[in-house]
């Protein structure tokens, strides 16, 4: 089976998901992946992958792929408190998306204004970090380049 590629739903650089700020995702409680420590430029996330839109809150999104893969999508550490104002969604629950297609326009400047990171955490829900192939963590990454590849 091919590989599933899982892009960078923001521009900034790659970091290992031990740098977030936040223990269940350093610890991959939540699943294996990769962070992107944002530019500090309004704009929007991007769907990471083809599919539906499973799970979408102003400062979070699951897309999952038509064979089950999901992946999910975190704008910042604790931004549910800021309750959804900074964030405009372009899409609504159970939308088919292309990855690529604008899902939540924001600003990770004013995130960390108000005191919190903007660290995106990408995450491969239900996978094991074996099944991934990360791109070189610590380095560059433009929003719609590969992330990682996700063996299914």
């Amino acid at each position: 089976m091919t590989p599933l590629a899982v892009n960078s739903p923001v521009s900034g650089r790659v970091v290992p998901l031990t740098e977030v700020p936040d223990q269940v995702f350093a610890n991959a409680m939540v699943g294996p992946g990769l962070a992107v420590e944002p530019d500090r430029a309004a704009g929007a996330a991007l769907a990471p992958v083809d599919g539906t839109v499973a799970a979408l809150h102003p400062h979070a999104f699951v897309v999952a792929t038509e064979d089950g893969a999901a992946v999910l999508v975190h704008l910042g550490i604790d931004t549910v408190k800021l309750k959804g104002e900074g964030f405009t969604l372009h899409v609504v629950k159970g939308e088919k998306v292309r990855a690529g297609q604008p899902i939540v326009s924001w600003n990770p400047a004013d995130v960390e204004a108000a005191g919190y990171a903007p660290i995106c955490p990408v995450v491969a829900l239900d996978a094991v970090a074996e099944t991934l192939e990360p791109r070189q963590a610590d380095g560059p990454v433009g929003a719609g380049e590969v992330l990682f590849s996700w063996r299914r």
